[in-house]
Protein backbone atom coordinates (compact mmCIF):
# COMPACT_ATOMS: atom_id res chain seq x y z
CA UNK A 1 0.00 0.00 0.00
CA UNK A 2 1.53 3.50 -1.18
CA UNK A 3 0.24 6.46 1.46
CA UNK A 4 -0.27 10.26 -0.61
CA UNK A 5 0.43 13.30 1.48
CA UNK A 6 -3.79 13.76 1.31
CA UNK A 7 -3.65 10.62 3.55
CA UNK A 8 -5.16 8.52 0.69
CA UNK A 9 -4.03 5.14 -0.42
CA UNK A 10 -3.60 2.76 -3.36
CA UNK A 11 -2.42 -0.71 -3.85
CA UNK A 12 0.75 -1.40 -5.90
CA UNK A 13 1.17 -5.58 -6.61
CA UNK A 14 5.13 -6.48 -6.54
CA UNK A 15 6.41 -9.50 -7.82
CA UNK A 16 9.49 -11.53 -5.60
CA UNK A 17 11.57 -10.18 -7.85
CA UNK A 18 10.66 -6.57 -6.76
CA UNK A 19 9.08 -5.81 -10.13
CA UNK A 20 5.40 -3.82 -10.18
CA UNK A 21 2.78 -6.29 -11.70
CA UNK A 22 -0.16 -3.78 -11.07
CA UNK A 23 -1.27 -0.78 -9.57
CA UNK A 24 -4.68 0.28 -8.17
CA UNK A 25 -6.30 2.83 -11.22
CA UNK A 26 -7.73 5.29 -8.37
CA UNK A 27 -6.77 6.31 -4.83
CA UNK A 28 -8.78 5.04 -1.87
CA UNK A 29 -9.68 7.09 1.13
CA UNK A 30 -7.46 5.19 3.86
CA UNK A 31 -5.66 1.77 3.84
CA UNK A 32 -8.58 -0.16 4.94
CA UNK A 33 -10.84 0.87 2.25
CA UNK A 34 -7.76 0.04 -0.06
CA UNK A 35 -7.13 -3.29 1.22
CA UNK A 36 -10.76 -4.27 1.24
CA UNK A 37 -11.14 -2.59 -2.54
CA UNK A 38 -8.25 -4.89 -3.78
CA UNK A 39 -9.39 -8.07 -1.58
CA UNK A 40 -13.37 -7.34 -3.38
CA UNK A 41 -11.13 -7.16 -6.46
CA UNK A 42 -9.99 -10.28 -6.34
CA UNK A 43 -13.14 -11.90 -5.25
CA UNK A 44 -14.50 -10.50 -8.27
CA UNK A 45 -11.92 -11.15 -10.74
CA UNK A 46 -14.09 -13.53 -12.85
CA UNK A 47 -16.73 -11.32 -13.42
CA UNK A 48 -14.86 -7.84 -14.33
CA UNK A 49 -13.30 -7.30 -17.85
CA UNK A 50 -9.74 -6.00 -19.20
CA UNK A 51 -8.25 -4.90 -22.60
CA UNK A 52 -4.95 -4.28 -24.26
CA UNK A 53 -4.41 -0.71 -25.52
CA UNK A 54 -1.86 1.83 -27.15
CA UNK A 55 0.13 3.44 -24.25
CA UNK A 56 -0.76 6.90 -24.11
CA UNK A 57 2.66 7.85 -24.51
CA UNK A 58 1.92 5.88 -27.82
CA UNK A 59 5.63 3.87 -26.96
CA UNK A 60 3.65 0.21 -27.01
CA UNK A 61 0.93 -1.61 -25.00
CA UNK A 62 -0.89 -1.00 -22.01
CA UNK A 63 -3.95 -3.32 -20.46
CA UNK A 64 -6.65 -1.29 -17.29
CA UNK A 65 -8.92 -3.95 -15.68
CA UNK A 66 -12.60 -2.41 -15.14
CA UNK A 67 -15.17 -2.96 -12.45
CA UNK A 68 -18.77 -3.99 -13.17
CA UNK A 69 -20.04 -0.13 -13.54
CA UNK A 70 -17.23 0.36 -16.34
CA UNK A 71 -14.83 2.16 -14.14
CA UNK A 72 -11.08 1.41 -14.42
CA UNK A 73 -9.92 -0.25 -11.09
CA UNK A 74 -6.27 -1.77 -11.75
CA UNK A 75 -3.46 -0.41 -14.36
CA UNK A 76 -0.44 -2.27 -15.70
CA UNK A 77 2.48 -0.72 -14.30
CA UNK A 78 4.21 0.42 -17.53
CA UNK A 79 4.05 0.43 -21.26
CA UNK A 80 5.16 -2.66 -22.92
CA UNK A 81 6.79 -3.47 -26.32
CA UNK A 82 4.76 -5.61 -27.97
CA UNK A 83 1.10 -6.84 -28.00
CA UNK A 84 1.57 -10.27 -26.55
CA UNK A 85 3.87 -9.41 -23.58
CA UNK A 86 1.41 -7.23 -22.65
CA UNK A 87 -1.11 -9.54 -23.08
CA UNK A 88 0.98 -11.94 -20.78
CA UNK A 89 1.36 -9.99 -18.02
CA UNK A 90 -2.34 -8.92 -17.83
CA UNK A 91 -3.53 -12.60 -17.87
CA UNK A 92 -1.06 -13.51 -15.62
CA UNK A 93 -2.32 -10.70 -13.45
CA UNK A 94 -6.18 -12.14 -13.83
CA UNK A 95 -5.00 -15.51 -12.58
CA UNK A 96 -2.90 -14.25 -9.68
CA UNK A 97 -6.05 -12.40 -8.97
CA UNK A 98 -8.29 -15.23 -9.48
CA UNK A 99 -5.74 -17.24 -6.68
CA UNK A 100 -5.97 -14.91 -4.28
CA UNK A 101 -9.60 -14.73 -4.83
CA UNK A 102 -9.66 -18.67 -4.09
CA UNK A 103 -7.35 -18.13 -1.42
CA UNK A 104 -4.54 -20.29 -2.78
CA UNK A 105 -2.54 -17.34 -2.56
CA UNK A 106 -2.50 -14.21 0.22
CA UNK A 107 -1.36 -10.55 -0.68
CA UNK A 108 -0.05 -10.11 2.34
CA UNK A 109 1.33 -11.30 5.87
CA UNK A 110 -1.20 -9.77 8.83
CA UNK A 111 1.34 -10.75 11.23
CA UNK A 112 3.46 -8.36 10.14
Amino acid sequence: MDTDTDGSCSWRLTASNGRVIAVSARPYADHGECRAGLEQLCADIEELQGELHHSSDGAGWAWRLRDRSGGVVAVSPRPYERHSTCQTAYDRFRLLLAEVGSGRTTLWDDAE
